[in-house]
């Protein structure tokens, strides 16, 4: 006759390898985490934070990575076709308030900081600007490179689009809110401006830090300050970037941002160029 404990132990085990093998399979199913928002962050950075992130035992999360614009983040997330929202700026108040009308309150993560840098082509005689200069060329001011001690020549602007949240960074930090020239060309990304810049010899752009180094260009110091990590503190156009997220976020969105802050995360904060929060 069989022990009454031997056929409960035998219905317990049996349980066990249910819910076990329920489990393997509930993990074995990719997981998508989708993040819309800024190309400062979403172009280079993000893509290899999900690197890090699934080599780091989470090969089973799937990453759709929309690099559109800070603007494009928001409504994202309000409309719930976004998990993460990726912004080099601060979200606004209309925004926010958007986002409270469809149910989701947003929780704002600091995860690392970004200089906006000045670039022109790598044959260009300047080889500095002055903060004064800076606004005056953004804004139409100066108009030829022989105003700032460059050869003569038109001076060819290319920024960001309207969409991005570095062309309002810009325009607070370097312009004083004043309006771009309507000559100036907009683009949509880091990589298309920095790509432009080095094709003209007259061309002039902003770019975050990642991409200052592009083949054909060259970073400008800005009153005697250089654009490297070290002077973060202390150069003109440097500001912090964010994830947004909503107050619950999903289990995938929760363990990507804490990874994103774990060392092994900021370490890859500062091998693309970035400024890891700690850092500073």
């Amino acid at each position: 006759m069989r022990h009454p404990n031997n056929k409960m132990n035998t219905t317990m085990k049996y349980l066990t390898t249910l819910m076990t093998a329920a489990a393997l399979v509930a993990t074995s199913q990719a997981q998508t985490l989708s993040l819309k928002g800024s190309d400062t962050l979403g172009a280079k950075l993000v893509p290899q934070l999900a690197e890090g992130f699934k080599a780091a035992g989470n090969k089973n999360v799937k990453f759709e990575i929309a690099a559109e614009g800070s603007t494009t983040a928001f409504p994202a997330l309000a409309n719930g076709t976004a998990q993460l929202g990726m912004s080099s700026r601060e979200i606004k108040d209309d925004e926010t308030t958007f986002c409270r009308t469809k149910g989701i309150i947003l929780k704002e993560h600091q995860i690392c900081y970004d200089m906006i840098c000045v670039i022109v082509n790598k044959n260009s005689p300047v080889s500095k600007l002055t903060k004064t200069q800076v606004a005056k060329i953004f804004t139409g001011q100066i108009k030829d490179w022989s105003e700032v001690g460059g050869a003569p020549g038109k001076i060819s602007i290319y920024t960001r689009n309207t969409s991005s949240g570095t062309y309002k960074d810009w325009q607070k930090l370097a312009m004083k809110g004043r309006d771009y020239p309507s000559s100036s060309q907009k683009l949509a990304g880091n990589e298309q401006i920095a790509q432009e810049v080095s094709k003209n010899r007259n061309g002039i752009g902003y770019v975050g830090l990642a991409y200052s180094k592009t083949a054909g260009t060259k970073a400008l110091p800005i009153d005697g300050v250089a654009p490297v990590a070290k002077n973060a503190k202390k150069f003109t156009y440097a500001r912090p970037c964010y994830i947004y997220a909503p107050e619950k976020p999903t289990a995938e969105a929760a363990a990507f941002l804490g990874y994103i802050d774990s060392p092994a995360g900021q370490d890859i904060v500062r091998k693309v160029g970035f400024i890891p929060v700690k850092d500073l």
